[in-house]
């Protein structure tokens, strides 16, 4: 289990250096489209998210480790919509669904509001 905590942590360290490396040139290239990084690599962790879990899915002897690292770490730090949408994907495949759209929904609503909620809450 320290391995994969580990590989989950490497993962998650460089995830996070990418996505700052990704939002600080973008910044300076295009500041007035500061929202493009968080775009930018929401997409790209969609993508590989939905790459990664084929590849694994084919690949069951992938080390777990390695999976680990590669989504809960990587992806994980790169960006959390990633598995949002690898969730609802999963749930539509396996016919619910009437729960894919309630979670889409409460997680971009209820995201939105808790966004809000916590702006609010500076202001107390």
């Amino acid at each position: 289990m320290i391995g994969v905590t580990l590989a989950v942590a490497v993962g998650g360290a460089l995830g996070c250096l990418l996505r700052f490396a990704t939002s600080n040139w973008i910044s300076a290239h295009w500041p007035q489209h500061f929202y493009a990084a968080t775009l930018a690599v929401n997409i790209a962790g969609c993508l590989l998210i939905g790459y990664l879990y084929g590849q694994f899915l084919l690949r069951p002897e992938v080390p777990l480790a390695l999976r680990a690292g590669l989504i809960a770490g990587f992806l994980g730090g790169l960006t959390t919509f990633s598995s949002f949408s690898l969730d609802t994907l999963r749930l539509l495949e396996s016919g619910q669904a009437p729960l894919a759209f309630s979670y889409l929904a409460f997680s971009v609503l209820g995201g939105l509001l808790a966004t809000w909620a916590g702006l609010i809450l500076t202001k107390l």
